[in-house]
């Protein structure tokens, strides 16, 4: 990891965001997105809605999000982290990979580029840490392969460039020499994202 790649920037180096609501109250939330500068936010949760957080269910976030002059997205169904499919779960747990190849995901990347061309976007979902969610190890990927510049807001308001996401992954891996950067790379993601994914009950 490097000081460089590690050090949060500001919002204009940045071609599109990603935050986590976690349990953020309303005002904290919006603060964050103020002072991202952002105008849409993309939420990306198969299911958005949440009992302990009411205000993150999605008919009162987007009435909040309005009320402050942001647009709500909802791309659950394409960008989601749960797969309604069995053929996208791989040993009881999401397959990431599966998933990025399906044409409604490779849709909805389509939607979320060409959106960022209009307003300056911020994909959301539940999780506060990055390297905790789908939005970071599944979606984040995907627009960093496309040419976006990515970073994640960070619940002080600090945003963490997505390089710095993977130099964390490739530092945690014990296979320094298993291949090239981009084969271990990918291997970190692959065992990240299985510790991590969906995993339905029963």
């Amino acid at each position: 990891m490097t000081a460089l790649t590690d050090t949060p920037a500001g919002p204009g180096a940045f071609d599109l965001l990603t935050i986590g609501h976690s349990n953020h109250p309303i005002d904290r939330f919006l603060a964050l997105l103020n002072d991202a500068r952002i105008a849409a936010v993309v939420d990306v949760r198969s299911l958005p809605s949440s009992r302990r957080y009411p205000w993150f269910s999605a008919n009162r976030l987007k009435d909040d999000l309005a009320a402050a002059g942001i647009v709500y997205m909802p791309m659950g169904d394409a960008l989601g982290g749960r797969p309604r499919s069995e053929a996208l779960y791989r040993g009881g747990v999401a397959d990431y990979e599966a998933m990025a190849r399906t044409p409604e995901f490779l849709a909805g990347i389509g939607r979320v580029i060409a959106a960022k061309e209009r307003a300056r976007c911020c994909l959301m979902c539940a999780e506060r840490e990055p390297l905790e969610c789908h939005r970071c190890l599944l979606v984040a990927p995907a627009l960093v392969a496309r040419g976006l510049r990515i970073g994640h807001i960070l619940a002080d308001g600090s945003i963490l460039p997505h390089a710095a996401i993977e130099e964390r992954l490739l530092a945690g891996s014990d296979d320094l020499f298993a291949g090239d950067r981009t084969d271990r790379l990918a291997q970190a993601y692959s065992r990240r994202a299985n510790a991590v994914a969906y995993r339905p009950r029963g």
